[in-house]
């Protein structure tokens, strides 16, 4: 399953609201605290780095890209012929690294000059795909200066996109059905045995050993692989959201490897899990609120002209939803549907009157607006393939999240429709919930708090948006203090800045950064 946001337009400025033509791979970001990651030292204490070394060597093997999509509108992408595509060979399991293996998909956008190296990209998830990413952007990245004196290179992950093998619980089809598991405020599972039943579907359709080795921890020993196989010394890395995560457990874990670490829209690395998805939340009630009173501007507003009546106003539409959901495209199109689609429409300002329109369309009963809203959320194609690897999703947060009991579970729920009245429906909030990893064939190596504290790390950027409805601001301020790094911040409400969000004051600064490792004087803002 791989995304294919629209596509971008050429120019390097797409303007504050275009980001939304990439913010689809960005879209499940941050809903996973990463889990810590292995003693800096470990490794070669261990021995482990003399077992890794037939992967250590490989050489990659470049040349077009067409036959590694996965749909039909990734391999339009796919066939610029500017494109190279490659795969990274790595142990499944890193405790038994002669066993079973993973192939890590890579895309290449090779340097217009002379390459001093690689930029390695991550746009977030748990399910987000590198290489669609770096296809989608590619026109982006050839108008700056970074593509010039770097391979710009982006990856999936274990268990996304073309990398093998795939973390499978659903078919698309399920997902077009409403059948797959479905995601409220918490996932939707109200007893041991319907946790029990995620746990054997995703075993059998994954396996036992994919499942368990699907963590964060594996993806950053993976980086450090492709890192080395790409033939740098050091890695120049950028990641968005869950990408940020990565970003930093890998300079923790190894930070005599890092030459550069760009973290966009960086996820808080001072809460627990819990807290943070309620930050999370609660960051989409603040867009929420913003957007209220955007429409409430206009004297027809279908969430009235009251800002502070938007959520019971909000419920009064979606209500009906529960138990006569209407249809459009010949699909149902549930209350899970439409809150998914309304939170894809908060990631940016720039979508809020699709948002407002869409919700004027469902009160008349026409669904087919929020419908589209909710599939540019999940990255659906036109040919039906899901862009997110939302299997994905769930197994890495299996392996990363600590377990919550059913009263724990229940208690989030209760918390987060506190912190997010829009949200605040019984079907979401007052039912007795599982945690959805109860039954995972495997316990969590996560920990919390997820990030060590390593002194005398390299510089690395943090960049944060003020108004970021996924990874609230606070979290991108935590980020930088935690590495003792360099922090810009960015005023506007959206969910990633760098090449999506229109601005030559963003973008100057992470260029120098990445180009001449020039870190930002304390105190620099920009604007979207």
């Amino acid at each position: 399953m791989r995304t294919h946001p629209r596509s971008a337009r050429r120019s390097r400025h797409l303007g504050a609201g275009s980001a939304a033509t990439a913010a689809t791979v960005l879209l499940l970001a941050g809903c996973t605290p990463a889990a810590s990651p292995p003693d800096p030292g470990a490794e070669a204490n261990s021995g482990a780095e003399a077992d890794l070394g037939s992967y250590l060597r490989q050489e990659l093997d470049w040349s077009g890209c067409e036959d590694t999509a996965t749909n039909t509108a990734d391999a339009e992408l796919f066939a610029n012929p500017a494109l190279e595509c490659a795969s990274v060979e790595v142990p499944l399991d890193y405790d038994a690294p002669d066993g079973d293996t993973a192939h890590i998909a890579l895309l290449r956008l090779p340097a217009t000059g002379k390459a001093e190296g690689s930029v390695l990209v991550d746009p977030g998830g748990p399910g987000g795909s590198g290489t669609n990413f770096v296809a989608l952007t590619a026109a982006l990245w050839q108008a700056g200066p970074v593509a010039e004196r770097f391979d710009i290179v982006g990856f999936d992950p274990r268990g996304i996109g073309s990398s093998t093998p795939a973390l499978d619980c659903y078919t698309d089809e399920e997902y077009d059905a409403g059948s797959a598991l479905r995601f409220g405020v918490v996932y939707d599972i109200t007893s041991a045995e319907q946790a029990a039943e995620l746990a054997e579907r995703c075993t059998e359709g994954s396996g036992v050993a994919n499942l368990v080795n699907a963590g964060s921890t594996n993806v950053v020993r993976d980086m450090d692989i492709v890192r080395e196989v790409l033939g740098d010394d050091q890695l120049t890395y950028l990641g968005y959201s869950y990408g940020s995560q990565l970003g930093a457990m890998y300079a923790t874990t190894y930070p005599e490897k890092v030459r550069a670490i760009v973290l966009d829209g960086a996820v808080a690395p001072d809460l627990t899990a819990q807290e943070f998805r309620v930050s999370q939340f609660a960051g989409l009630q603040a867009r929420f609120d913003d957007l209220a009173a955007f429409c409430a501007e206009s004297s027809d507003c279908v969430l009235g002209t009251d800002p502070a009546a938007a959520n019971d106003r909000l419920h009064e539409i979606v209500r009906p939803l529960i138990g006569t959901p209407p249809t459009a495209d010949g699909r149902d199109v549930s209350i899970w549907d439409v809150y998914l689609g309304i939170s894809g429409g908060l990631y940016s300002q720039a979508s809020w009157p699709d948002v407002v329109s869409a919700l004027t369309a469902l009160e008349a009963g026409r669904a087919d607006e929020m419908l589209a809203l909710r599939d540019s959320f999940y990255g659906r194609t036109a040919d039906g393939a899901y862009g997110l690897g939302l299997d994905t999703n769930i197994a890495v947060r299996c392996m990363d999240w600590p377990r919550l009991t059913p009263e724990e579970t229940t208690a989030l729920a209760r918390r987060i429709g506190e912190a997010a009245p829009m949200f605040d429906l019984d079907v979401f909030t007052a039912h007795d919930h599982h945690d959805e990893c109860e039954a995972w064939p495997a316990p969590p190596t996560g920990d919390q708090p997820w990030l060590p504290d390593v002194e005398d790390l390299p510089e690395t950027l943090v960049v944060s948006v003020t108004g970021d409805p996924a990874t609230p601001h606070e979290g991108g301020i935590a980020m930088a203090d935690a590495l003792g790094g360099s922090l810009l911040t960015v005023d506007g409400k959206q969910h990633g800045a760098y090449l999506l969000g229109g601005s030559r004051c963003v973008d100057r600064v992470v260029d120098a950064y990445l180009l001449g490792l020039e870190s930002p004087p304390v105190g620099t803002r920009c604007s979207l």
